[in-house]
């Protein structure tokens, strides 16, 4: 082929949209070799069987397949081999979009979380029902002097379910009825992560049933909560209510999404029944 109808690099990455590093890249995956190399110069040539390779490369990686699997078929080509991994290929795009619609799901929760916690009466107590939700659950004894000290439950959390946790605002720590009643609101007895529909978890789950409550939120973190917790026992008190089960508390937002403190809101939901018996009370919506 005579030089004149050939391209030097830097021409033929602009024909197609590529940069000179990443035709360097095909030629060492052994995707292209040049047309002509100058012994003198060392600069390299390409033709239309390069721009042909370039064509099959850019239809390729615009249906995002890997340039391993690329390089093997230009190294192999073959109608049955093409359709084989076209076929292979729609598979990992289908993976693909079902993980991607499972995250939005995730991102979907967390924005409805978000909301909710901006639109709230701070400590007001409300007589509701909680809704049925799974926990994975870590029994811990853990008391709180410093806003820092649930790092070290939520790592161990971590450990052992390191996907679920990605999103913030869904760990909580829980106190026992036994230590609500006696009036223990310094040290939890656990610490949970309430779990997305979408999320992936290892190991045993627990499932809390829908369960009149009652429920305050305020604005503060943990540290903040043992006054609420002692207005909740005093409202549980008068309306001759009892804990049904441990509470959760959850910082819906923390220092995970703001640098303000004055923004951050905390929930805690105690399961209720009615005192002396296992009667559950009326929910109000």
């Amino acid at each position: 082929m005579k030089k004149e109808n050939l391209f030097k690099i830097g021409e033929t990455a602009r024909l197609f949209h590529l940069s000179e590093s990443t035709i360097r890249h095909y030629e060492q995956a052994g995707m292209v070799t040049p047309e002509y190399t100058d012994p003198a110069t060392g600069y390299r040539y390409y033709g239309p069987r390069q721009f042909e390779v370039f064509n099959t490369v850019r239809y390729l990686r615009a249906l995002d397949m890997p340039l391993e699997e690329i390089a093997d078929f230009l190294q192999n080509r073959d109608v049955g081999r093409v359709e084989e991994k076209l076929r292979r290929q729609k598979q990992v795009i289908e993976e693909k979009r079902r993980e991607l619609e499972r995250i939005e799901r995730k991102i979907d929760a967390r924005l409805r979380q978000l909301r909710d916690a901006q639109t709230f009466v701070p400590d007001e107590i409300e007589q509701t029902e909680a809704p049925a939700c799974q926990l994975f659950w870590m029994d811990a004894s853990v008391r709180l002097h410093h806003s820092l000290d649930m790092e070290i439950p939520v790592g161990k959390l971590a450990q052992k379910q390191s996907e679920a946790v990605v999103f913030l605002g869904k760990v909580g720590v829980a106190i026992s009825a036994e230590h609500l009643e006696a009036g223990d609101f310094t040290t939890y007895d656990g610490v949970f992560l309430l779990l997305d529909e979408a999320d992936h978890t290892d190991g045993e789950t627990l499932f809390l049933p829908a369960a009149p409550c009652v429920r305050v939120r305020f604005c503060g973190g943990h540290l903040q909560a043992p006054q609420r917790y002692r207005r909740l026992m005093e409202y549980l008190s008068e309306h001759d209510l009892c804990p049904a089960g441990f509470s959760r508390e959850i910082t819906m937002i923390d220092a995970g999404f703001t640098d303000d403190a004055e923004k951050f809101v905390t929930e805690i939901t105690v399961p209720v029944k009615k005192k002396g018996t296992s009667e559950v009370p009326p929910c109000i919506d």
